[in-house]
């Protein structure tokens, strides 16, 4: 509403109010009415009342300004107007939901291992332990909010997990089996106003090492690799911040307790730094370092690793992903000198989308623990996994999947009591998963 139309309508209510004095005393030269055209009178003399300041406040409220205390005084007259500062309305439960989305999964296979280890488990396997049965990998409930600086600063991650995967994610904390049993993340966030934002993390978050993540459904193969299993760690606690210069760069830095432990096992902190380069739409590299004590009870030594990932898709169809980790420190756990241990590992991926239904996808690794630092054996082991996927449903993911694994040393069970080189599996999994946004 424009200012004059405003002041003409304030105008035309004030002259009736004034009006209405003269009324009232012109009421007192002539008769005297009956007692019930009095009551009659007066009660519509306040009906009006109510009626003006009502369109008073609504003028009000039109033109953008505050809202305004209008109380009678003890003579009946109208109170002046007078504006009331606007407040900061108080934090709410909405407000802090505002933004929020909630998803999730549930992950369910069947592994045929063709060696039939008495065991009934899979060697060497992250997630897919179970051969010759049907498995649990995980359920996932996940409430996550990102900071935005046009609703609120703040944000926040819970992510809570049932099944075989989150067993092994969180199976080695220091902390106790039952100390974060369930919880795969737990972190809020802060985009503090420098540039364009830099967020900070203060929680349990998963690494940002390897081409593969924990769940299912955000990789290309059913089953993890043995980079992602052995090569670099599950999840880190403590705090991290990440930087986008713009599209192309970005570099992020955290100082954590260490590998996979809420509980620290000793009064060191492991620090790493984290770079990214988007070069082109089609190719992107991810650097990461860290470095930091690990070894129990004591804060000597340092263990390091470098994992580096570039991947390029050269058509919305091909995909290829690279993976090269490489890792050194803490000593020798099985040689009399105590050598400085090491360990190395390559990944290649490539994926191929006939459609959005349909899609096939290969990995190969070389993996070198060459003290058996990470995986209990000193050998070299090589896999070759080949996955097709299906969208079967709307929500549901199906993966066929064939991997051979080969190490330089008998490691895999073969029957009741023997053990070989070689380990071949079939694995059908299914993902059903749910996620708010699509609603939006």
């Amino acid at each position: 509403m424009n200012g004059s139309k405003y002041s003409s309508r304030v105008s035309i209510l004030a002259l009736s109010l004034a009006l209405l004095g003269p009324v009232c005393k012109a009421q007192a030269v002539m008769p005297l009415p009956s007692s019930t055209d009095l009551t009659q009178r007066i009660e519509g003399l306040e009906k009006q009342l109510v009626i003006l300041r009502s369109e008073l406040a609504a003028i009000q409220r039109e033109s953008g300004r505050s809202e305004v205390a209008t109380t009678p005084q003890e003579s009946g007259a109208i109170q002046a107007s007078v504006p009331i500062a606007t407040l900061p309305p108080p934090p709410s439960l909405s407000g802090l939901l505002a933004g929020t989305t909630i998803s999730g999964f549930v992950d369910t296979y069947y592994d045929y291992n063709s060696n039939q280890p008495a065991t009934r488990a899979n060697g060497f396997r992250s997630f897919d332990v179970n051969s010759n049965q049907f498995g649990l990998n995980l359920i996932k409930l996940q409430v996550d909010k990102a900071p935005a600086p046009a609703i609120s600063r703040t944000g926040y991650r819970i992510a809570i997990g049932f099944g075989q995967a989150i067993n092994a994610v969180n199976g080695s904390d220091p902390g106790g089996p039952t100390f974060d049993q369930y919880l795969e993340e737990g972190y809020f966030s802060y985009l503090a106003p420098v540039g364009k934002g830099l967020q900070v993390d203060v929680g349990k978050f998963v690494t940002p090492h390897g081409a593969e993540v924990i769940e299912t459904k955000d990789n290309w193969n059913y089953s993890r690799g043995l980079l992602f299993s052995y090569a670099i760690p599950y999840f880190h606690y403590g705090l991290r911040a990440k930087y986008a210069f713009n599209d192309k760069y970005s570099v992020g830095g955290f100082l954590v307790n260490g590998w996979n432990n809420m509980v620290d096992n000793n009064t060191g902190k492991t620090a790493g730094l984290s770079f990214g380069w988007n070069p082109t739409k089609k190719v992107s590299v991810a650097q990461n370092y860290m470095a930091g004590p690990e070894a129990k009870d004591t804060d000597s030594g340092c263990r390091q690793l470098s994992d580096t990932v570039v991947s390029y898709a050269p058509t919305e169809k091909i995909s290829f992903v690279v993976n090269y980790d490489y890792g050194r420190g803490d000593r020798d756990q099985f040689s009399d000198v105590a050598d400085i241990v090491s360990w190395t590992g390559v990944a290649g991926f490539v994926r191929y989308a006939f459609n959005r239904k349909y899609a096939v996808a290969t990995r190969y690794e070389y993996y070198d623990d060459r003290n058996g630092f990470t995986t209990g054996t000193a050998q070299h082991i090589n896999e070759i996994t080949g996955t097709f996927q299906h969208v079967i449903a709307e929500h549901i993911l199906g993966r066929f999947e064939f991997r051979r694994d080969d190490s330089s040393q008998p490691i895999f069970e073969r029957g009741t009591s023997v053990l070989v080189n070689t380990q071949n599996t079939f694995t059908a999994g299914l993902v059903f998963a749910f996620d708010s946004r699509e609603d939006r």
